[in-house]
């Protein structure tokens, strides 16, 4: 038996009146935070939310995220974390897809919205019979008149709660995929599948009670929930949450709360890096800093030279994707690291690489990347065609290209869908992107492959130039090609003032290619 809202209970019962998150100038004790889980609990019962059912959430990184999260699964019923930048049509789909019965929403802002969104959504999908409004301050009436919200929920509800004691491979949370060959699927990952992957993540990264996590990354996204979430929780340490990434901010809090643990995607790493403000004592703030992770895309390894010379603090890339609940890979914090390397496989997750034709490919070559472990998701909900083709034998297949060297080191090559096909030669994009962006010009590169009537697809490369420098295409075009093989250089260089990034700070090239 297993649920995983005891971690929230067992760091209630150590350290209860512990720092569990803090937003803005407010702070959420664990004791605190577990009895609004229990009172969401007894709510959720009392609206007849049974076990197995599915509870949809739109929230971003405020207190009331854990607070729900955790209220549902302790009910025992599912989790159905929903990106706040999802439009109408995408959140009927996704809570009609999930078969959800209720579903949490925040308000949003004047700007955006989200709670009005939200419920035009809601009331286009039959099935989903509940609908609270989570307002920015406790007590708040609904933006929108007859609906509840999350404090009429909660009201008269007991601080106490028995919760269900799940199957530890009974679904936890249904995460949906980014949809980038299709509609959003949702996995399925289970409470074990949760609850290891945030263990081992605490054991790699060495964390304890001590620590304090600067959460900028969403925690709707498997990286955040898990890895500075749950991870967090499991632990005991102190949480600072934040609604979006903002360099100043970020400085702003680690010298502010002396943060000794950060994680977030590359883009994050590079606008860090770039960005000065002689208010903040950057020294101070590196002494203070522990660790670093990287993940959701591969960190150019000119931005983590850069960044961990400038703040002597390691950052620790890994692999993960929502169907390995996250964690596949990860580098170790006391062992060798190489630039530019995933690590090694995961406590308890096999990982190998095969060919076309799922032969296991020798040392240093090329191959699709394939794991299996405790990590795997059961499936994708309701599409068992889906689900077949992903899971193949207990493996799952990746989609991503990779190459493992003679010391047990992974290296992401490409996703299999990113590779371009250049008259018939393979062109991966981060080969190319990793070259570019050592121009001195240079500051952020993607590149893609456009339709091309001889050679089926030609290199085209976006490039963001750093401030107050200038390059032209042809000259960076002839850089480029005096430092990598014929086929390989972009024969078109665009020049953009932004690259296109979703929520988690992950460049969009679906978009580059519109």
């Amino acid at each position: 038996m297993l649920n995983l809202s005891v971690i929230l209970e067992d760091s209630a019962r150590r350290y209860p009146a512990k720092s569990a998150f803090t937003f803005m100038d407010t702070t959420f004790s664990y004791k605190q935070i577990n009895e609004a889980a229990n009172r969401v609990a007894n709510g959720l019962r009392a609206i007849g939310i049974n076990i197995g059912d599915k509870v949809a959430l739109s929230c971003p990184n405020l207190p009331y995220f854990p607070i729900i999260y955790f209220g549902i699964i302790k009910v025992g019923a599912i989790v159905v974390p929903l990106n706040v930048l999802l439009k109408k049509d995408e959140i009927e789909y996704h809570l009609s897809d999930s078969d959800a019965k209720a579903y949490f929403c925040f308000a949003g802002m004047p700007d955006f919205p989200l709670g009005e969104i939200g419920y035009a959504a809601f009331s286009a999908v039959k099935e989903c019979r509940h609908f609270f409004m989570i307002t920015p301050k406790p007590g708040m009436s609904s933006t929108i008149e007859g609906t509840q919200t999350l404090s009429d929920l909660m009201a008269e509800q007991s601080p106490a709660f028995e919760m269900h004691q799940s199957n530890a491979e009974d679904t936890c949370v249904i995460i949906y995929t980014s949809g980038t060959t299709g509609k959003p699927k949702g996995a399925e990952l289970t409470h074990s599948n949760l609850l290891l992957n945030a263990v081992g993540i605490c054991d790699l990264m060495e964390n304890d009670a001590d620590d304090v996590g600067l959460i900028v990354l969403p925690l709707f996204h498997i990286f955040g929930m898990t890895v500075m979430m749950n991870a967090g929780i499991y632990k005991g340490r102190s949480g600072i949450l934040l609604t979006r990434f903002d360099a100043e901010t970020i400085f702003d809090m680690m010298q502010k709360h002396k943060v000794t643990v950060f994680a977030g995607v590359p883009t994050m790493y590079w606008g860090l890096l770039n960005y000065t403000n002689p208010k903040f004592d950057y020294e101070s703030i590196a002494k203070t800093l522990k660790l670093c992770c990287s993940g959701g895309a591969s960190l150019p390894v000119k931005v983590l030279e850069d960044f961990e010379k400038r703040f002597n603090v390691p950052i620790l890339e890994g692999y993960g994707m929502s169907e390995g609940s996250p964690v596949v890979t990860f580098n170790l914090l006391n062992a060798v690291r190489k630039p530019g390397s995933i690590g090694k496989q995961f406590w308890g997750v096999e990982v190998k690489l095969v060919d076309a034709d799922g032969a296991e490919v020798p040392v240093g070559e090329k191959g699709e990347l394939l794991y299996r472990g405790h990590n795997v998701m059961k499936g994708y909900y309701k599409k068992p065609e889906e689900t077949a083709m992903a899971l193949k034998n207990g493996w799952m297949h990746s989609g991503d290209i990779a190459i493992k060297d003679e010391d047990g080191y992974f290296f992401i090559v490409d996703r299999t869908k990113d590779m371009i096909s250049r008259g018939g030669m393979k062109v991966y994009p981060r080969e190319v992107e990793e070259l570019m962006i050592k121009h001195e010009d240079v500051s952020l590169v993607a590149v893609i492959g456009i339709p091309h009537e001889e050679m089926g697809e030609e290199v085209k490369a976006f490039v963001v130039l750093k401030e107050g420098h200038s390059v032209s295409e042809i000259d960076l075009i002839a850089w480029t090609k005096e430092r990598i093989a014929s086929y390989k250089y972009p024969r078109c260089i665009e020049f953009i003032a932004a690259l296109p990034m979703n929520a988690t700070g992950k460049i969009l090239k679906r978009e580059l290619r519109k």
